[in-house]
């Protein structure tokens, strides 16, 4: 794949680590991909870079600007910088200041504005018209799901045996890249999506389960905290994905609790709301090796609080 080889140089081939928590708890053998070891802390840096790379000349010296939720705008921030060129990141006011600071220590102006990615994304879009600099999508773009592909190709080549992959959805970005790459691999392999019940717009695309378009979202994923699913990635969706899901806030809180807790590892809301997904329907949703991307692990330590509250630790049952 062009892709794997542009970035082989660039990102961490990060672990593929097998859990007794959770093969107990599933009865399936798990394999966590470990992208919240990743560098910038997610698997964004993965499309950004390659997006960055695919630049002509005179697309990359006008500078580039994004709208981001956090994670791909310290891809984009890297990428950059190790490009020798500008970037410009609109953030929704909200974003964890982590992951700010984060963007910023890459060298990237930060702009924060609006309550969601959406409002942030407009934004974008106006300033862009007035810089004129290029415009990186964070998700609806071919050679960024390109890049995202690469998770996939990594974990079969680090488990042949992978036959379901649970994968988390905001724009869709990731899971496109990933279901298009492994069904090409692997025929045969199952590509679960996993939102949160408080950003479905995908799911509620797929299924008719409410508005594609959501007026607010507000979840402790807010890596994925996407109003609106994507165009390139729902026609991708539709076509590679098996099934897409939805999880509760106490599904991902305790995930992120009992990663934490067990597996030793700091994981954001939308980095553990794919094994909040096989914990919730591991009964019915069966399969022998299961592979889970972690997708970033970018947490402002100071919610921990309320991850903790929204888990209601008290009454979980730890195996």
């Amino acid at each position: 794949m062009d892709a794997q080889e542009q970035l082989k140089e660039v990102v961490h081939r990060t672990p593929l680590e097998t859990s007794s928590t959770f093969n107990g708890r599933t009865g399936q053998h798990v394999y966590l991909k470990m992208e919240n070891q990743q560098k910038t802390g997610a698997f964004k840096v993965r499309g950004a870079s390659y997006k960055v790379a695919c630049l002509t000349d005179e697309e990359a010296s006008r500078g580039v600007i994004a709208a981001s939720a956090g994670n791909h705008a310290q891809g984009v921030a890297l990428a950059a910088s190790k490009r020798g060129i500008t970037a410009k990141i609109f953030m929704p006011e909200a974003t964890p200041r982590a992951k700010v600071e984060a963007t910023e220590g890459y060298g990237a102006t930060v702009v924060l504005t609006g309550e969601s990615f959406q409002e942030a994304y407009q934004e974008a879009l106006l300033e862009q018209k007035r810089m004129g600099a290029t415009f990186l999508h964070p998700f609806d773009d071919y050679d960024v799901m390109a890049g995202q592909a690469t998770v996939v190709v990594e974990m079969l080549q680090q488990q042949p045996e992978l036959d379901t992959i649970y994968v988390p959805i905001g724009g869709g970005g990731l899971i496109s890249g990933v279901a298009f790459a492994a069904k090409q691999l692997k025929p045969d392999i199952k590509v679960i999506g996993v939102q949160s019940a408080k950003a479905p717009s995908t799911y509620n695309a797929l299924y008719k389960k409410g508005p594609e378009k959501l007026t607010s979202v507000s979840t402790i994923a807010d890596g994925i905290a996407v109003k609106e699913k994507g165009k390139l990635t729902y026609s991708c969706i539709q076509k590679y994905v098996d099934q897409v899901i939805t999880v509760e806030e106490h599904e991902i809180a305790k995930a992120m609790l009992l990663l934490l807790e067990r597996e030793k590892t700091l994981v954001e809301g939308a980095g553990a709301t794919a094994l909040a997904g096989l914990l919730s329907k591991c009964g019915t949703l069966k399969s022998e090796h299961c592979g889970v991307i972690l997708s970033g692990g970018n947490m402002d330590l100071s919610r921990l609080p309320l991850v903790r509250r929204l888990a209601n630790p008290k009454k979980m049952v730890i195996a």
